[in-house]
């Protein structure tokens, strides 16, 4: 299958890349510099108590230098090492920071001096407010192209996080191939991004502003699947998505017909030989935050004690990654034989009681149209 132009390198990448450099490392000042409300969308779900909580401890001047588009805060982080691609002020990075633990460990990557500064300045502060005996956080300079370069190795990373800034890249096949290499198998790409309504004329990459706005970049909703597939990764499944406003009158005369959604979403490296097979599963209310219900995400919510029947690529997941301690598993050789074995050992409902989660027979995907059913376009 063919990719579409939507996220091809422009001809002038080195002019892109100068133009990004010089928008978000002198241009903008704050989160209100931007022409569209991307930095301060709502979230079509609450923040997890802890964090809000860590979210509360960030130093204002990170928080003001936020140029974001959605969450990047995935569930069950104590211990892990997460990479933030594109961390900017490194608001996320401390957010991260306080949800990994002392154990863990978080690195931001930013292409610009001036960002690399900015973060850094308050690595001992967010130290300090965390208790922490030593730093846990550190900040790097380089591009998500070439993960190596900035010390970044392959198979050591258990999360990969980034806020909108996927969409600045003109290479976005690269991106994510390298963001593959350098997770661990079971790993999570769990990031948020701007997308567009059809494919981005390539009038729009000419532009400096929509450049540094991210809808130059910004990648056909469609072709998402395509491209992670390619790569290795599983299906994206869609946590959460808002419509992006444009304020200024000028852009949207630019960009014309061409609608703009963020969406956030979770998608991981399974181990190469994970057995795809639909399965029982049943949530123990054991993930951090989710004791009684695991919105996993807008198709799959797990509440404490019920089992549901999944998909085979969604027992995979839940069977290969951080969260395979928190779910009681049966994998369905037949599933009518798998109840009647576990029905001898245990008192469980009939099988015509068993509850799917919402829209589990489909891998959530389609943004603009999840946006729409959630009546904000």
């Amino acid at each position: 299958m063919s990719f579409s132009i939507s996220f091809r390198p422009p001809k002038h990448a080195k002019l892109t890349l100068y133009y990004l450099q010089n928008y978000y490392g002198s241009r903008l000042e704050t989160s209100d510099d931007l022409q569209t409300n991307a930095a301060c969308v709502m979230p079509s779900r609450p923040l997890p108590k802890s964090a809000c909580e860590a979210l509360k401890q960030v130093h204002p001047d990170v928080c003001k230098r936020y140029f974001g588009c959605g969450l990047v805060i995935p569930e069950k982080l104590e211990g892990c090492t997460v990479l933030d691609l594109g961390s900017g002020s490194g608001r996320d990075c401390y957010v991260l920071s306080k949800l990994v633990g002392e154990r863990g460990r978080v690195i931001g990557l930013d292409m610009t001096d001036e960002m690399i500064v900015a973060s850094q300045k308050y690595v001992q502060y967010h130290q300090e407010k965390f208790g922490y005996s030593k730093p846990n956080t550190v900040f790097v300079k380089g591009y998500m192209e070439k993960l190596s370069d900035a010390g970044i190795q392959n198979n050591s990373l258990d999360v990969v996080v980034s806020n909108c800034v996927i969409c600045l890249c003109p290479d976005k096949r690269t991106v994510i191939s390298e963001a593959y290499k350098v997770l661990k198998e079971g790993g999570e790409l769990y990031y948020s991004d701007m997308y567009a309504s059809e494919v981005v004329p390539d009038s729009f990459k000419e532009d400096p502003v929509l450049w540094g706005e991210g809808m130059a970049g910004a990648l056909y909703w469609r072709d998402l699947i395509t491209l992670m597939n390619d790569k290795g990764f599983s299906t994206p499944h869609l946590v959460a998505g808002s419509h992006i406003v444009v304020h200024n009158p000028e852009i949207r005369r630019k960009t014309g017909d061409v609608k703009y959604a963020s969406g956030t979403y979770r998608i991981f490296k399974l181990p190469q030989n994970s057995i795809k097979t639909r399965a029982l599963v049943t949530y123990k209310g054991t993930v951090p935050d989710c004791a009684e219900c695991f919105e996993f995400d807008a198709s799959h919510s797990f509440k404490t004690n019920a089992p549901v029947e999944v998909g085979a690529e969604m027992a995979a997941i839940l069977q290969n990654t951080r969260f395979s301690t928190d779910f009681n598993i049966t994998m369905h050789v037949s599933l009518e034989n798998a109840y009647i074995g576990l029905s001898i050992k245990k008192k469980m409902p009939p099988i015509n009681s068993w509850t799917s989660p919402q829209g589990s027979e489909r891998e959530c995907c389609d943004i603009l149209s999840c946006v729409e059913e959630a009546g904000v376009v």
